[in-house]
Order: C-alpha cells, then structure tokens, then sequence
C-alpha cells in the first residue's frame, strides 16, 4: 500500500513538473500611451503584459484580452518607458557623507530600490563599482527585478595625482601601458562601458590624464568592443577625445561656448552627448535647495540626510566656505562659481540639441547634492528649459539612452520589450513635470513602490503628502 501511495505520489509530482506554466499576464486598459520612440501619444491605448514582457500595445477597439488575463484600468492615466538615467553612481553615500567604505550589496539595493520608486527602472553607473556590482547585474538580468536595473563600468580610469573616481576604489594609471592593462582588466570583469575621467578642477589639480593615455585606454576598449565615455570639463579636451574615438561625453562642457568645429567633429565621428547632468550643475549654484519641503524629494532621502540639507552650517559653507573632498589634497571653493558654470552648460546643451548632436539624458547623481531617481525628473526639467520639447526630453531618457547603450529590450513600450513603464496621473506632454504625478511603476510587468509609496529608511508613516498636495508644498 505504500509503495503505491508513493509511486501515486511521484507520478502526480512528475505530471505537474511536466506541466507548462502558466502564463502570468496583466492589461492596462484605457491609457495615453506615450511609447518613448518620438511617435504622437495614443489616447484609449491597451498594454497586455505577459511573464514580465510587452506582448502586444495597440487600441483599445483592437484588445484581445488573453483568457485568465487580469486588467488594470488606467482611464485617464498615462503610460511612457521607464526612465534610463545615463550617468549615475551607487552605493557610496550615508546621508551626505561619501566613502568608499559604505559600498555594500546593500546599500547598492538601496539606491537601486529608489531609482525604481521615481520610475527610474534603468541607470548607467559611471566608473565608481565594487565588484560586487556584477553579481548584482547578474541576479537583476536572470528573472523579472523589482529594482532598477544595471549597467556597470566597473572601476573607470582616472589619472595618478589626477581628478576622478572614487577615492580609495579606482586604481590610478599613469602611462599607455597601464592604461591598456587596466581596460582589458575592465574587460574581463565583463564590463558594458569603459569610463574615464580628463579633468583638473578648473586648474586646481596640477596634472590631467594626458592625450596619450586617454588613446591608449581608447584604442584598447574599442579591440574589446566596449564603448568609452569620459568625463570633460574643457573644449579642446572634448575636440581631441572625439578624434580620438571616444564614444561619448559624461558631461557637457563647461569652460566655454561649444564651437562648430566640436559639433561637425562629434555628428562626423558618431560622439554621444550621452549625460547632461544639467542638474548636476544647478545643484552647486543653491544655497538652500527649493525642494527641501517638497515630500516628491523628501520621500527618497534619509532623514540624515535631511537634518543636513536644512542645517544653517551647510548653508554658510555653500555660500561662503571651502570643503575638502575625499581623496583630494586640497580644499576648494566648490559652490563659488558654479552660477556661471550652470549658464555655460545650458548653453551649450542648447547649442548641441539644436545642431542634430546626438544626446541622452544622465543626471550624475548619488554624489553629495545629487539624489538618486529625483534628480532625473529635474533633469527633463532642464532639458525642456532648454529649449527641448517635452516629448524629446522623454525620448532623450528612454530610447535614446537605450539606442547608444546598444539594448533593444528597453527604452520604449513596444512589443517584445520589457514591460518596464512609468504610469503617470497628469500628461507629462503638457507639462514636463507631470513625470513626478506618479501612480504605478512597473519593471519587467512587476509593479513596484512608488516614490508616493515610499519613505527611506524610516517607518511608511514618517513620511506624508503626496502628488494632490503641491499646490501647498514647494513644486
């Protein structure tokens, strides 16, 4: 009797291992659809999800809502891609402090948990990861995240006695060699992009990687297929680095007006404009932060954090003091100046978008002043202050970033992509800030807290207000 009651057992085990799964599918009926390719947004649009991936979009008239599908009604709501923000660092902050000691999984996770929350569901990271960040890719790219997703250039190149990097992490080079051994070390890690940093602090660091270094380590990640992008301050670095090859820019330049020799140089040789990092930039020109109330920002910060955003002593240092960064042998004046410098990079943002340069949208933020996911929402802001259009400040977040990192399974809601979408209460089309009326977010069909949902590392109740409430809050 056992014997039959074990093999009854193993049969029905074995039958239902035999089984196809099934299918988990969700439709989102009823919404504007903005498909993040430039394309007019469709009203009365349908989104059928299947195990994580977009399985078909299109009218409303024209569903077939698969058998055993559930529906979420979104009427009166609006759809775009997740955002892409294409220049990022993680896991290197607690509260304001940056060290290289707070690089865990953990507080990796966690940032990638508040990217996720501001419906940021994909960020390029800018040079500054632990190994440990590629088991992190590796989990994320398995199954269907509930966390932003990865892309990882380990430890980017920076110059010895040089600007960049982060201090303690990144293994300074000083010759063609080195530069070659450190990118093929890059490149069996198994990394997506090589990162490299030219830049002396407006002359406050006596040397810069030199030009032969920046080709070698050029030339080098190109014989592995690995696209390079560097971190500019000055236009004749900019000029020489695209005649070198460099794929794109980290940043905007920033010393002086872009000229027509960098704009034919960067639409000849394919040069990305990949990260504005306009936000970047304005952050260093406030003393006191306008967003300091608003709970769109405060929801996504620590309460450390917090307590140091609104000290008055952070306010006389901003206005008045000099500070010393980590690594750096000097302190420096880094906020007296920067009023200019944010005008320089909105103009020459401005120059390129308007010559056909091609550009995405990155915003640097995890650093001190940059804050993970809110940053990039100001950062569409900026682009549209810029003279963009709102439909364009999208497409340069969601499938230009996804064109220049080479992935054509995100960036834009079209079938067979993942379902990685941004559900917004407000059309972002008549207002571009309307990307922070956030409703849903989803990442690979999984629906994940919203920033509205959200209350970093303090109980959910610690945290109040919401969209609705802005008419009495900071905008």
């Amino acid at each position: 009797m056992r014997n039959l009651e074990f093999t009854a057992a193993a049969l029905l085990a074995a039958a239902l291992m035999a089984a196809p799964a099934v299918a988990e599918t969700t439709v989102l009926s009823n919404a504007t659809v903005i498909d993040g390719t430039g394309k007019p947004a469709a009203p009365g649009s349908a989104i059928v999800m299947t195990d994580g991936k977009i399985a078909w979009v299109g009218p409303m008239a024209q569903l077939a809502a698969p058998k055993g599908s559930k529906t979420v009604n979104l009427k009166g709501k609006f759809v775009m891609p997740g955002l892409i923000d294409g220049h990022v660092h993680v896991g290197m902050m607690k509260d304001v402090t940056q060290d290289v000691k707070f690089y865990d999984r953990a507080n990796v996770e966690a940032d990638l948990k508040t990217y996720a929350a501001y419906g940021v569901t994909s960020v390029v990271v800018a040079g500054t990861d632990k190994d440990v960040i590629f088991d992190i890719r590796k989990d994320l790219r398995a199954g269907r995240p509930s966390m932003a997703r990865v892309y990882t250039s380990g430890q980017g190149l920076v110059f010895k006695g040089g600007y960049g990097g982060l201090f303690g992490l990144n293994v300074p080079v000083g010759t063609p060699d080195e530069a070659r051994k450190a990118v093929a070390e890059q490149a069996a890690k198994g990394v997506d992009l090589i990162k490299l940093w030219i830049d002396d602090e407006r002359g406050m660091i006596p040397v810069k990687m030199p030009y032969a270094v920046t080709k070698a380590a050029i030339d080098e990640a190109h014989k592995h297929k690995l696209k390079v992008w560097a971190h500019v301050y000055y236009l004749d670095d900019a000029k020489e680095l695209t005649r070198q090859g460099v794929d794109a820019f980290a940043h905007i330049v920033r010393d002086k007006l872009v000229d027509q020799e960098l704009i034919d140089l960067m639409k000849t040789k394919g040069t990305w404009q990949f990260a504005s990092t306009l936000s970047r930039e304005i952050v260093y020109s406030m003393a006191v932060m306008p967003w300091i109330q608003d709970p769109f920002f405060t929801r996504g910060v620590t309460p450390g954090t917090l307590a140091a955003l609104r000290s008055p002593e952070r306010e006389k240092n901003v206005m008045l003091g000099y500070i010393r960064v980590p690594g750096l042998p000097y302190e420096k004046r880094l906020f007296g100046d920067m009023g200019r410098t944010v005008v320089q990079a909105m103009d020459n943002y401005t120059a390129l978008v308007k010559a056909g340069v091609q550009t995405g949208m990155g915003t640097d933020s995890g650093p001190n002043g940059r804050f993970p996911g809110f940053n990039a929402h100001e950062e569409l802001s900026m682009e549209v202050m810029a003279g963009r259009t709102p439909m364009e400040a999208i497409k340069s977040a969601t499938s230009d970033n996804a064109r220049w990192l080479g992935d054509t399974t995100v960036g834009s809601i079209e079938a067979g992509k993942w379902a990685d979408l941004l559900v917004l209460d407000d059309d972002p089309l008549a207002d571009i800030r309307n990307t922070k009326s956030i409703s849903a977010v989803y990442i690979a069909g999984n629906s994940v807290p919203t920033i509205w949902q959200t209350c970093r590392e303090r109980p959910s109740t610690a945290c109040t207000g919401g969209w609705k409430d802005r008419g009495t809050t900071p905008y």
